[in-house]
């Protein structure tokens, strides 16, 4: 579950604090497949921030949050993607914040991709640890696995079981097949504790076989490199170079897996298995573990979520039976978001003709009900003061699932744009874990005494 991290007889004990970075760092170089120069300045950030990519180079700057929602697909590497604006190759640099255990910090980067320095995580590492660590007055959120999650792709697997240690622990076997005389088979446990992240597995670099090298740089990539500067592997070995472990790549694997996994937004307390997995399976994992902590949030919500109930609905809202359709809002984040629920009984007028012997709720009164919420949350607005939200279109609407009694509609909505007159919300309902409808919603705000 999500909890503050416990005092703890070893190392925990010096993280059951939020930390952050004690003074902005600056990291500069090319980035490892585009070659573009770029900076990166990593900056404290406040409790609660979290880790937030910020592009500099481009007007205005933009923001992105460090999700596995934000991730793009892309070869051999990590992207988060907002809008038309990409970060490239974040991996390394959030392996070195979740090794180090930093929580929040805000990382400026002028150019589309992050230094790749010896395509390690060490670039990242030795400036932070230069500067020093800050405990912040709030406690560590990590999240504990409740449920086993595998995740496959061909032969290529990746397990995360829950156990009963405080840590993230992984062991990882790396099996290269046909070209196992080149990149031996070889396998590396791994515990996020103490300073094992600084000892054994920060300093891994990247690697590539000396085809895929050549076949990257006649697609115009990583040609500022030479196999002097990373671990290109032929059939002799390192190529120009040498191992700093005698199985480096491995775990320069579990580099990239621990900075994949920071992506779901805290550190996850759970034992991972991993063979010949790489960054599509960590995405998946990573998505896996974001739906299982929404999950629990979710039924917590519907616990102790009592943000308006029915009589604070209706003097908003000029709905009432048979057509008023949330029963309480549980949940609301200023006027970005809102979750309610509508809970679906036989008793509903509508089951009596749709249909007689096999009761549907009509898929128009579902989209009603996620825009009534939507309605609800564009009224927190301060100049939505004393006006209603009346439908003006619809978009991207999908039925997925039917609703039936005995249900529980959880309806979300997040604002996408609230002007004065008008709002844009999109809107989803499940029911458990399951979508059963989405939908964009715009609104024209009236007078209520117009209606």
């Amino acid at each position: 579950m999500l909890q503050a991290v416990e005092k703890h007889p070893t190392s925990l004990a010096t993280v059951a604090r939020q930390h952050t970075l004690a003074a902005p760092v600056t990291v500069t170089g090319k980035g490892l497949l585009l070659g573009e120069d770029a900076t990166c300045t990593i900056l404290p950030a406040p409790a609660h921030h979290g880790i937030v990519f910020e592009r500099t180079d481009v007007s205005p700057p933009v923001q992105i949050p460090a999700s596995v929602r934000f991730v793009t697909p892309r070869a051999r590497r990590t992207a988060l993607k907002s809008g038309s604006v990409v970060i490239e190759t974040v991996e390394h640099c959030l392996s070195a914040l979740a090794g180090l255990r930093i929580d929040n910090a805000l990382i400026q980067l002028h150019g589309p991709e992050l230094p790749c320095g010896d395509g390690s995580a060490k670039p990242f590492v030795d400036p932070i640890l230069e500067v020093g660590l800050v405990e912040q007055d709030a406690p560590r959120r990590v999240w504990r696995l409740t449920e086993p999650i595998v995740v496959q792709e061909g032969d290529a697997m990746l397990a995360a079981l829950p156990h009963d240690g405080q840590e993230f622990r992984c062991l990882f076997d790396l099996d290269y097949g046909g070209h196992n005389n080149r990149i031996k088979r070889q396998t590396q446990s791994f515990t996020l504790a103490g300073d094992e992240y600084r000892r054994e597995i920060c300093t891994a670099r990247t690697f590539s076989l000396v085809e895929e090298a050549k076949a990257l740089w006649e697609r115009g990539m990583c040609r500022h490199l030479s196999p002097a500067d990373v671990l290109v592997i032929g059939e002799e070995g390192p190529i120009d170079n040498a191992y700093r472990f005698d199985n480096e790549p491995v775990r320069h694997k579990i580099v990239d897996m621990l900075g994949d996994l920071y992506l779901v937004g805290c550190e996850v307390i759970a034992r991972f298995v991993a063979y010949k997995s790489g960054h599509s399976l960590n995405h998946q994992m990573g998505l896996k573990i974001l739906e299982q902590i929404e999950a629990k949030q979710s039924r917590e919500l519907l616990t102790r979520g009592r943000e308006m109930d029915i009589r604070s609905i209706q003097r908003i809202m000029p709905h009432r039976y048979p057509m008023l359709l949330v029963d309480r809002v549980l949940h609301v984040e200023g006027d970005r978001k809102a979750i309610g629920v509508k809970n679906v009984s036989i008793n509903e007028p509508f089951f009596q003709g749709h249909y007689p012997g096999t009761p549907l709720m009509p898929g128009v009164l579902i989209v009603e009900a996620m825009a009534q919420l939507g309605g609800l949350l564009l009224s927190k607005k301060l100049e939505h003061t004393g006006k209603i939200a009346v439908l003006l279109s619809l978009d991207k609407v999908k039925l997925r699932k039917p609703v039936v009694p005995g249900d529980q509609l959880v309806l979300e909505a997040e604002s996408v744009r609230a002007g004065a007159r008008t709002g844009n919300v999109k809107c989803k309902a499940f029911v458990g874990s399951q979508l059963a409808a989405e939908a964009q919603i715009k609104f024209m705000m009236v007078d209520a005494e117009q209606d």
